[in-house]
């Protein structure tokens, strides 16, 4: 047997809980320790005060704990180059480095790539002053898309209908500086019309192992309306992609990408996580690029995980090795997985926090449920409170995602928590898909 390893995670969310109970259960795992970690993760793994964004502090425990693994969940630690600084000190890391992080650290960089190599993706244009920003704006027309450059953690993307809120969008990154130094920069795109579908796979270099399909529901209101948010839910595998549109994502976007990166001197390693515009065309639905981003996402990392029968610190040891080729193809459940995220009121805006949650156990019981933490604490006397937005993940299998989502729901409606809200359509684009049983 391999050697059993000290691995450091590093995150607190959703995601990273979904990470901890694999990688926790792994026999490839000699001690878990998260920093900084949540009250989900603290059950199962050490946790430590340390935040993701403190890279000299990460480094410096994973070197004086003798640590062999370090599993990124967010972004913000690898655009700050977190891999690298592990690299020097001779540690693993299951996140790739700055260079090739910047395909999420900036959208301009990432279209530019894309671009160069063909990769199908909405024709786009890069500005700084607002003036010509919104010339461009005026002589492309509505709808169009406006993107802060920078990690603007979700909130950089509007989808403007009219030309007053593209000006307004403009004037808020580039005048108003609502995204900082992230949107000193903006993307202004061609609005694409089909249904998104996430796309998952590690690369080790040029070697491409495909993980799945996913959806997420952004929109804080059922039927899609609302703001944007990180994410009210998710399921997979996505019905839209189908075998056949999955080769064509592998064959035009995946691996190109990471060919392209290797040709740029920026070697991919870690998961790419592929947002997609599946856009309906004569010859057949055909997938586009929107972003990518170089971590799971949060909520998909919930569902795929779920449904992953391989083990994952497998997997995420030999893309940290560049040893991908080497392993059998990943295996999966066939059931569906779906996650409904409980929110606080007041989200995506100011969160009301401090509100205590009663029924997990409860939640926890029903068959096909795991429930996992995001924004929680506990106070002095032992209650679990909401500390944030997104607050807990209720994740539920089933034989199809209509099963899934009825597990699921079943368990929000046993969790006691008037402080909490979610959406009631999770899944509902896959549910019309699915034949009435």
């Amino acid at each position: 047997m391999a050697k059993r390893l000290n691995i450091l995670l590093v995150g607190s969310g959703g995601r990273e809980h979904a990470l901890a109970l694999r990688i926790a259960a792994s026999p490839l795992t000699a001690k878990l320790i998260a920093a900084p970690g949540n009250v989900g993760i603290a059950e199962i793994a050490e946790c430590v005060a340390i935040t993701a964004d403190d890279v000299p502090g990460l480094v410096t425990f994973a070197v004086d704990n003798s640590v062999d693994l370090v599993v990124v969940g967010p972004e913000v630690a690898l655009v700050a180059g977190l891999a690298d600084r592990l690299a020097e000190k001779g540690i693993k890391a299951f996140g790739p480095s700055a260079a090739a992080a910047l395909l999420e650290g900036s959208k301009s960089f990432m279209k530019d790539i894309v671009a160069k190599y063909g990769i199908p993706t909405a024709a786009y244009a890069r500005f700084r002053d607002g003036v010509a920003a919104k010339a461009y704006v005026a002589e492309q027309g509505v709808p169009i898309v406006i993107k802060a450059d920078g990690l603007a953690a979700g909130k950089g993307v509007t989808i403007a209908n009219t030309q007053a809120e593209a000006q307004a969008a403009i004037d808020e990154a580039l005048v108003g500086g609502r995204f900082g130094a992230a949107g000193h920069e903006i993307v202004i795109e061609e609005f694409m019309a089909g249904e998104e579908a996430s796309y998952f796979a590690l690369v080790d270099g040029e070697t491409v192992v495909p993980l799945g399909s996913a959806q997420d529901h952004k929109a804080v209101g059922d039927g899609d309306m609302g703001p944007n948010t990180g994410g009210m839910g998710a399921y997979s595998p996505a019905p839209v992609v189908t075998p056949a549109l999955e080769q064509r994502i592998l064959d035009e976007i995946v691996s190109p990408l990471a060919r392209a990166m290797v040709a740029e001197g920026r070697p991919y390693r870690g998961v790419i996580f592929a947002g997609l515009m599946i856009v309906p065309t004569p010859d057949g639905p055909k997938p586009r690029l929107i972003e990518i981003n170089v971590r799971f996402g949060d909520p998909e990392c919930q569902v795929l995980l779920t449904r992953l029968e391989t083990d994952p610190v497998t997997l995420m040891l030999a893309t940290a090795e560049g040893k991908l080729a080497d392993l059998p193809p990943a295996r999966w459940r066939k059931e569906a997985a779906l996650t409904v995220v409980l929110c606080a009121q007041g989200y995506p805006g100011t969160p009301v926090t401090g509100t205590e949650i009663k029924g997990l156990d409860d939640a926890a019981s029903i068959d096909g449920v795991t429930v996992f933490h995001a924004g929680t604490g506990r106070a002095a006397d032992g209650r679990l409170l909401a500390t944030g937005g997104r607050v807990l993940n209720i994740v539920a299998t089933g034989r199809d995602v209509a099963e899934a989502q009825a597990r699921a729901y079943r368990a929000v409606d046993s969790i006691d928590w008037p402080g909490g809200f979610c959406r009631r359509d999770i899944g509902w684009r896959a549910i019309a898909r699915e034949p009435v049983s």
